[in-house]
């Protein structure tokens, strides 16, 4: 009986390994598809990689963190230095973003802020307003065109709101606003990525990461 158990207990480890490294796969294909097509839904990439690779069981499927990890991975190895200069363009591009929008208490989020923007993000902003309208009346005052759109986010573990976007182009990039309320500035949105509250930057908080930044590069430079 010992034996037995033994041989079992292996059999399961045997298949944990196996699920891992299926969840590892999957992750991995599912950043690739992300980075190459420009393919913004993780759901959209875990299955569209699961039925690439032929693996159908849930167990496999990996978390949307899990993806995200891959994808930061993934543009450290082949994105090269291009992909750096091109956050920081746009980084720069929020930072003047939100001191325009600045009457709406901005912040950045996604992936602009998360160091995850590619050639095909967006520079995603929160402004704040309980006037739903604000938002676009102000950029239609400084000639703004703008795109109307709705996106739904969960304020809390209780609460989702369907919020007003706008969307327009400015310096060949495409922004990307949602009005919240103001109440809603006390607490950060959750994340569909984890489910815990996103990660936003004020104003002053992007310009201390944008001159962190540089501080490294500087240090690397000296360093070679």
């Amino acid at each position: 009986m010992p034996h037995a158990r033994q041989h079992v207990h292996h059999a399961q480890m045997h298949a944990q390994t196996r699920t891992r490294e299926r969840r590892r796969h999957l992750a991995h294909e599912a950043a690739r598809l992300m980075a190459e097509s420009g393919m913004r839904d993780y759901h959209q990439a875990k299955l569209k990689a699961a039925q690439r690779l032929g693996i159908f069981d849930d167990a496999s499927l990996p978390r949307n963190r899990e993806i995200e990890e891959a994808l930061r991975e993934y543009q450290r190895l082949f994105a090269g230095p291009g992909h750096a200069e091109g956050l920081r363009a746009r980084r720069e591009a929020a930072l003047r973003a939100l001191e325009f929008l600045q009457a709406f208490s901005p912040r950045l989020v996604g992936a602009v802020l998360d160091g995850i923007a590619d050639a095909h993000s967006s520079v995603q902003l929160h402004a704040y307003s309980d006037d739903a309208e604000a938002v676009m009346r102000f950029l239609e005052q400084h000639g703004i065109p703008a795109e109307s759109r709705m996106r739904r986010l969960r304020l809390d573990p209780d609460r989702t709101a369907d919020l007003p976007v706008w969307v327009f182009s400015a310096e060949e990039l495409t922004f990307d606003i949602t009005v919240l309320p103001f109440a809603a500035l006390r607490q950060a949105p959750l994340s569909s990525v984890d489910g815990r509250p996103m990660k936003r930057a004020s104003a002053s908080q992007l310009r201390e990461l944008l001159i962190k930044e540089e501080i490294a590069s500087y240090e690397q430079q000296a360093i070679r």
